[in-house]
């Protein structure tokens, strides 16, 4: 495993991590909590079990690297939606009440880098499609 396999690897967890950590939470704090919050977005309560499914269910395949590409993509798109429906309107660093993008922007970099990148050894991926450059 070379130098760039390994910051891979690690990009991968810490994704992953922040990503399950971040659906566990909506689900401990009350999904119905999060449902409300969406709605009053514009974006339908039902979505917030899928996002949160896709957290959980996602964080912990990316952690493995199973589905690393698949659920990358699926990460882009809740964290675009997230800084266009929810974080935009604060700004970069947020406004005081409201959190910025600057985490959702960083997340959205990860997610990209890892749903364009080749497997690396350590995944389970590898260990399924074990072939040079995909």
């Amino acid at each position: 495993m070379n130098k760039n396999d390994a910051a891979q690897v690690f990009l991968r967890v810490i994704l992953g991590l922040t990503f399950f950590i971040h659906g566990l939470s909506k689900f401990q704090g009350g999904i119905g909590n999060t449902a409300g919050f969406f709605n009053s977005l514009g974006i339908p309560g039902f979505m917030a079990y899928i996002v949160a499914g896709i957290e959980l269910i996602g964080g912990l395949a990316v952690i493995l690297g199973l589905g690393t590409k698949i659920v990358s993509v699926l990460f882009a798109i809740i964290l675009l939606g997230a800084i266009v429906t929810a974080k935009l309107p604060a700004g970069f660093l947020g406004n005081g009440q409201t959190a910025g993008y600057e985490l959702d922007l960083a997340l959205l970099a990860i997610s990209v880098y890892l749903a364009c990148a080749s497997r690396t050894v350590f995944s389970v991926d590898h260990m399924f499609f074990n072939k040079k450059g995909v």
